[in-house]
Parts: C-alpha cells; sequence; structure tokens
C-alpha cells in the first residue's frame, strides 16, 4: 500500500526523473536514506518501471502523427497475441491500445511526413496478422503529451 511519501515521490519522478536524491528526499519532507529506501522498493515492486529522456520528436523528424483505428477478423485471445507481437516489431508504433468499443486497437503512429506514413500504413499495418480494416485520423498538433 502506498503512502503519501510513496505518492509524492512518484508524482515528482514522473516528471523530474533525473532530479537527485537530496532533492527529491527534501521536497517529500523526507531524509535521504529513508528517500532511497523507498524509491528502491517503489522500482522492485514495479510501480516505477524505469526512467527514460522525453525527446523532441520534430528536430528527430519525426513530427508527422497519426492514429489509426484497427478491427481485426477475428478477436480470439491467439489472433489478439499474434496481432500485438506482430505490431511490436513495428518501430513506427509509438503507442498501442486494445479497445472496447467500435474497433479493436488504436494505435499512435510516428513519422517523418504523410508519405512515410503511407509506407508504413501499407505495408506494415495492413499487413499485420488478422487486420480486416484501418481508419486514420491525422493530428495537425499536439495539445497535451
Amino acid at each position: 500500500m502506498l503512502d503519501q511519501f510513496d505518492r509524492s515521490i512518484i508524482s515528482i519522478l514522473k516528471t523530474e526523473g533525473r532530479i537527485t536524491l537530496t532533492e527529491l528526499a527534501s521536497r517529500v519532507g523526507l531524509t535521504k536514506t529513508p528517500c532511497a529506501a523507498r524509491v528502491k522498493r517503489l522500482e522492485s515492486d514495479g510501480y516505477i518501471l524505469g526512467y527514460r529522456a522525453i525527446v523532441d520528436s520534430e528536430k528527430l523528424g519525426l513530427g508527422h502523427v497519426a492514429f489509426v483505428e484497427m478491427k481485426l477478423t477475428d478477436t480470439k485471445l491467439s489472433a489478439l497475441e499474434a496481432f500485438s507481437e506482430a505490431a511490436r516489431e513495428i518501430p513506427e508504433i509509438e503507442q498501442m491500445h486494445l479497445i472496447a468499443g467500435p474497433f479493436d486497437y488504436l494505435v499512435k503512429v510516428r513519422t517523418a511526413d504523410i508519405n512515410s506514413f503511407r509506407l508504413v500504413l501499407g505495408e506494415k499495418l495492413s499487413a499485420l496478422p488478422y487486420v480486416a480494416h484501418t481508419s486514420t485520423f491525422v493530428a495537425m498538433s499536439t495539445v497535451v503529451d
């Protein structure tokens, strides 16, 4: 069970993953040693899965974002697993969610431009196992990320 110190630690680390342990401890109202022990426990218990850099996709030449609704021909567990396993191999997929609704998956795809996206859609996404139908929505700008 998480207490207020744990929740504060997680809240701060979600936005400031490179904060020093001394600063983190100070901000949550603990000394360094108990704060370090809590961070280690939160990591080992799976509350904190890792740390990563937030990059500027535009500067990396990957400014085009599209969301693709994907409907499958089969939704048995084996089909969902086969689809998901194959989709994990597509580097342009930034996020993928199994959805309860009129389609099966919502996929966020990041590419350089619309032409690159068209190739990913036609050559990779549409070729995934059990794909019956796709519908694409192109993002015009990111408001909250």
